[in-house]
């Protein structure tokens, strides 16, 4: 792999640390997973709370993880913060973009790999 495409790699993982960061935990993968299972455009940390064995504090806290990871916004109406997918998914599709990129340089590995076995 040469100087260029590492260096891209990089600028790469370190846009996407963040995202990596929320969905590779456990408990926001559940989190995640119960916002989507509800079927609503919105969800309150009261509600998603009631739905584990989590407290409100700790739902708000993993939230906001999520949230600054740019995976889901808020809205506030009245006194209540409501939970949403971001739908631009900009975050998202970085981070597809950058498992693309990886994919794509373990195959022209595995290919320089099969070439020098042919020889």
């Amino acid at each position: 792999m040469n100087l260029e495409k590492t260096r891209e790699l990089e600028r790469e993982f370190h846009a996407c640390q963040k995202i990596l960061t929320a969905i590779g935990d456990e408990v926001r993968q559940k989190l995640l997973l119960l916002m989507l299972m509800e079927n609503r455009e919105e969800i309150r940390v009261a509600d998603l709370a009631d739905k584990t064995s989590l407290t409100r504090p700790a739902v708000s806290h993993h939230i906001q993880i999520l949230k600054d990871a740019g995976v889901i916004k808020s809205r506030k109406r009245g006194k209540c913060v409501y939970y949403y997918f971001d739908s631009t998914c900009q975050n998202v599709d970085a981070l597809l973009r950058l498992l693309e990129n990886v994919r794509s340089i373990i195959k022209m590995m595995k290919q320089s790999e099969t070439t020098l076995e042919e020889k």
